[in-house]
């Protein structure tokens, strides 16, 4: 009899890396068309973006003028829903549903680059999907590229530092329900008056703020995709978590405590153009795939200095953070190292003198693939 050899089977690709492939093909994709129909050096986005996300019910729309206040924002904000208007979008919101990650992206991009958003933009309703997630993050990285590619030439000013803030007005189900049967009834009153009168616009009329069970739908929708989503973003961009169950003026003035604080943090523009020659971690990734394997043990640095700058404290600290934000583990150890200086012949001591020797680490992810540590 012939020996039989199994051959496993191989194992399915997680959700998450399926997630991350889809969204690399769509902005890819997204993003080879922009270049193809722009030019690269007319991929000029905003300085500031703030993605206001929110359960329904919320007060996004509430909120929205408050805050383009706040921040000097004059372009009115890009609501998603309203960019994507085709009778199969239509449809599937009205049962509380979202449309396919690839048209909310594709529109959603061109529309950033419209001269009036320069100053800054509000999107409400993006990102709601994992997959949308990782276009941002795409999208932040490609800005980072572009503000360095163009560093040194006449159009560097149309190319600012970004800054993202993530921010979320949270109410529970309960509150999210009321609140849309609630507007629905308010809808109703108006367009009701509208018609009478023949004064004034009709208001939209949806489906979920009329039906108990598609308004729970809808916050379920919200909890379950888009506010994940949501979260996953907070160690990478400003995120504020804003509690939308209190009265109006309470809300507003989290807001500005939030935005006020998170500002205080922003890098002066000077600053991070001193770190933009450093690459980031994502990119070098990127770029040496094709060699990941074969390549990755030299893709971690062992430093070590006696640099006297480092006795101080907050320089070590930061070192670590500026090689944080960009994607790297660094870690550092102090080695206190005795040298002979002389030796006393009568008593027979060796006198020695310390020397620090700071000793520095700098790894990043694609070094633990190589351990294994992500492979299944």
């Amino acid at each position: 009899m012939q020996p039989v050899s199994v051959v496993p089977s191989p194992k399915p690709a997680a959700p998450a890396d399926l997630e991350i492939k889809d969204a690399q093909l769509i902005f890819n994709h997204v993003w080879k068309q922009l270049e193809e129909d722009y030019g690269r050096e007319k991929l000029r986005f905003p300085k500031e973006l703030i993605l206001l996300g929110g359960a329904p019910g919320a007060g996004k729309g509430t909120n929205t003028d408050f805050i383009r206040e706040v921040r000097g924002i004059t372009a009115k904000p890009i609501v998603v829903s309203a960019l994507l208007d085709s009778p199969e979008a239509q449809k599937l919101k009205a049962q509380g549903g979202m449309v396919g990650d690839r048209e909310v992206v594709g529109i959603l991009i061109r529309k950033l680059l419209e001269p009036e958003q320069q100053n800054g933009a509000i999107l409400d309703g993006f990102p709601r999907t994992k997959v949308q997630v990782e276009c941002l993050k795409m999208l932040f990285d490609e800005m980072i590229r572009l503000r360095r590619d163009f560093s040194e030439t006449p159009d560097a000013a149309h190319f600012k530092q970004p800054i993202f803030h993530i921010m979320v007005l949270f109410v529970d189900e309960a509150e999210s329900i009321a609140r849309q049967l609630k507007r629905g009834q308010e809808v109703l009153a108006h367009n009701a008056e509208v018609r009478s009168s023949g004064l004034g616009e009709l208001w939209e009329e949806r489906a979920t703020d009329f039906d108990p069970a598609l308004a729970r739908n809808r916050y379920q929708v919200f909890k379950e995709k888009t506010y994940d989503a949501l979260v996953s973003l907070k160690e990478i961009f400003h995120y504020h978590f804003i509690n939308a169950q209190a009265p109006l003026e309470l809300v507003q003035d989290n807001i500005i405590r939030e935005l006020e604080y998170q500002s205080s943090l922003e890098l002066d523009p000077r600053t991070f153009d001193q770190l933009r020659d450093l690459p980031l971690a994502s990119e070098i990734v990127r770029h040496a795939r094709q060699d990941l394997v074969r390549r990755l043990d030299s893709y971690k640095a062992d430093i070590n200095t006696e640099d006297k700058l480092f006795h101080d404290p907050e320089a070590l600290a930061m070192l670590i953070d500026i090689f944080s934000e960009r994607g790297y583990h660094a870690t550092a150890d102090l080695h206190r190292i005795e040298i002979p200086e002389r030796f006393d012949l009568q008593t027979g001591l060796i006198q020695c003198r310390k020397k620090k020797v700071f000793r520095f680490r700098i790894i990043f992810k694609g070094s633990e693939i190589r351990r294994g540590q992500f492979l299944p």
